[in-house]
């Protein structure tokens, strides 16, 4: 019998349609739980190469494979119904030509089961774009701050001011009319990303950019206040659960040291005589 596509989900189709219209809510994932609890508030979870800063403790976002895309990839795609998931295509994975970026996105895309990938990089990036889209491969663009260039930028500074805009405008056009159905905009001037907004036909995608774009994204251990290393300008926390993480592994150590817990109430009695266990293990 043949699989039926869940017909509920978003698709790279629907997420271009809503250019100009109610604005796109994105945040990464990871995991399962936390796929679990983003999907019904979100249009887009990107499985983002941040995973290795996030999760892994990795200085920058260059270490990344493709096996650790597939993996985090598969996990969130356990958790999601609705929302319409993106993986991030690692430092190395589509660089070098169009064919080994179909090679490594169709891998991707058949072992994760997204529904698009995104690359980072403009003009430089067009052929690629364009090889990818014809070939059944969605694509979301990025410009601006690409992470993956960091050694190229000289760190993790804003893109976009004074002549630069120019170059930021070019790559965010080159993108679009390459076939990206969305392109990411990430720490440039207001101003320059309700300019590109405005000039483009796909939705931008803001992390750092401006409210008039089409949508936004975050990383969702820093708006949850989970990753603490460091908080970008950009990001606003709505809760600060690293320290209520904290005060809790606290508690449990005190408590263990204290010898209490567990307590009576976590702990199981031996059976009565003639009592049979349970499948659990617990006396019935």
């Amino acid at each position: 019998m043949s699989a039926i596509a869940n017909t509920k989900a978003i698709t790279p189709p629907d997420v271009r349609a809503r250019k100009g219209g109610t604005p796109l809510v994105c945040l990464t994932a990871y995991t399962t739980p936390v796929a679990r609890l983003v999907d019904p508030h979100c249009d887009v979870v990107l499985v983002g190469d941040s995973v290795g800063m996030v999760l892994h403790g990795m200085p920058s976002t260059l270490g990344v494979t493709v096996e650790m895309m597939i993996m985090h990839g598969k996990a969130v795609r356990r958790g999601l119904e609705q929302a319409l998931m993106v993986v991030d295509m690692p430092f190395g994975s589509y660089e070098e030509s169009p064919e080994q970026a179909f090679r490594n996105a169709a891998r991707v895309m058949a072992e994760t089961g997204c529904s698009a990938v995104k690359l980072e990089g403009g003009e430089t990036m067009t052929e690629t774009i364009r090889f990818l889209a014809a070939r059944g491969v969605p694509v979301m663009g990025h410009v601006g701050l690409t992470p993956q260039a960091v050694n190229t930028f000289g760190g993790y500074r804003v893109q976009g001011r004074g002549g630069d805009a120019e170059r930021i405008g070019r790559d965010a056009l080159a993108v679009a009319e390459a076939g990206a159905f969305a392109v990411v905009l990430e720490k440039v001037p207001d101003a320059l990303a309700r300019r590109i907004t405005g000039e483009v036909a796909i939705p931008t995608i803001g992390i750092g950019a401006s409210a008039a774009c089409d949508g936004q994204i975050l990383v969702v251990d820093d708006m949850l206040g989970l990753f603490g290393d460091f908080q970008p300008k950009f990001v606003k926390r709505y809760a600060e659960l690293g320290q209520f993480a904290g005060a809790a592994i606290t508690a449990y150590a005190q408590e263990v040291r204290e010898r209490r817990f567990p307590a009576a109430e976590h702990v199981f009695a031996d059976a009565p005589k003639g009592a049979h266990a349970t499948e659990s293990g617990e006396a019935a």
